[in-house]
């Protein structure tokens, strides 16, 4: 269990304009409203669309705002490939929840490199991990009103793990105080949609 003498460690991935800075944000804001130490990495990668973009968040006790190799609490990843590039950051306890649709990354198709089987990828997380939840957060994200919203999604469904140190009231709280109030409604549902998905699986 997690408590402010640890450190829970949320690595996030996916490719730039999917809104893996901004969901950072909202985890380190409500982190610090519930009382906790939080510290951020820097953006690794470029963040105009289509380029590779992760941010670490370290959440209560820390020494370095890297999470070390097999030290990730959670891997929420918004582009599948990309949860399969960072399993470095993985251990046998480790949350894995990535949405399915896939965005090809400009790193691939700048080396010619074949683009993953959906299915093959997903058996093969199974085969190896214990915690793995694939998401269609495109499509839960349309039915909340945007894809634009797909980033709550994720978030949603990170929030629903049992492990995750901050409450679903925090997050949302953070969330409203980050986006325009137009906004609010329809992310709520975003991440209502993501953490009873995961809650029902």
């Amino acid at each position: 269990m997690f408590n402010k003498e640890n450190s829970y460690n949320v690595y996030i991935c996916g490719v730039g304009g999917q809104g893996i800075i901004k969901t950072s944000v909202i985890i380190g804001e409500a982190a610090m409203n519930e009382g906790y130490d939080v510290l951020m990495s820097e953006i690794h990668g470029m963040s105009q669309r289509g380029g590779v973009v992760s941010t670490e968040l370290k959440i209560g006790d820390y020494k370095s705002s890297i999470i070390e190799k097999n030290n990730a609490d959670i891997i929420l990843s918004f582009e599948p490939s990309e949860s399969i590039r960072v399993l470095d950051k993985s251990n046998e306890d480790t949350k894995i929840i990535f949405n399915t649709y896939p965005i090809v990354p400009s790193t691939l198709t700048q080396f010619n490199q074949t683009y993953p089987d959906i299915k093959e990828m997903i058996n093969s997380l199974n085969e190896n991990y214990d915690f793995v939840y694939p998401i269609d957060g495109e499509k839960l994200a349309i039915e909340s009103g945007s894809l634009l919203s797909l980033n709550m999604v994720l978030l949603g469904a990170a929030i629903a793990n049992n492990t995750f140190p901050l409450s679903k009231e925090s997050i949302i709280s953070s969330m409203k105080n980050n986006l325009h109030p137009k906004f609010h409604e329809m992310n709520v549902k975003a991440v209502e949609k993501g953490y009873n998905t995961v809650k029902n699986s």
